[in-house]
């Protein structure tokens, strides 16, 4: 993954959170920490970066000053547009040969090893 997103200057982690960001627009830093699985400091990182590139905006929470809610910009939707079609063109190889049942079972093993909480 690191490769195909090197020349966009996108790392596996901003992946991440831009994907995040899409589906959970409109959240703090430490909700995008939550359930992009990655630290705070990871993510206050991160989104500075993302933002220094102009691809995340900021707006002060409405009740709570001190929150700020984060959203992605259309340059920052479209660089995950891109970024999409890269992993799912990855996907696509790595699914290369496989029978739908096969497929199947890895998927489904796939999530169960990511849904296990006491995976170390």
């Amino acid at each position: 993954m690191e490769r195909a997103l090197a020349d966009l200057k996108v790392t596996p982690p901003q992946f991440a959170v831009l994907t995040m960001l899409k589906a959970y627009p409109a959240h703090s830093n430490a909700d995008i920490a939550r359930i992009a699985l990655l630290t705070p400091p990871t993510v206050t990182v991160i989104l500075a970066n993302l933002e220094k590139n102009g691809l995340v905006s900021r707006k002060p929470h409405a009740k709570h000053g001190r929150i700020q809610l984060i959203t992605l910009t259309p340059g920052g939707t479209k660089l995950l547009a891109t970024c999409r079609a890269r992993a799912l063109a990855i996907e696509e190889d790595l699914l290369a040969g496989l029978t739908r049942d096969e497929e199947r079972i890895v998927k489904q093993w796939l999530v169960r090893v990511a849904t296990q909480s006491d995976v170390a």
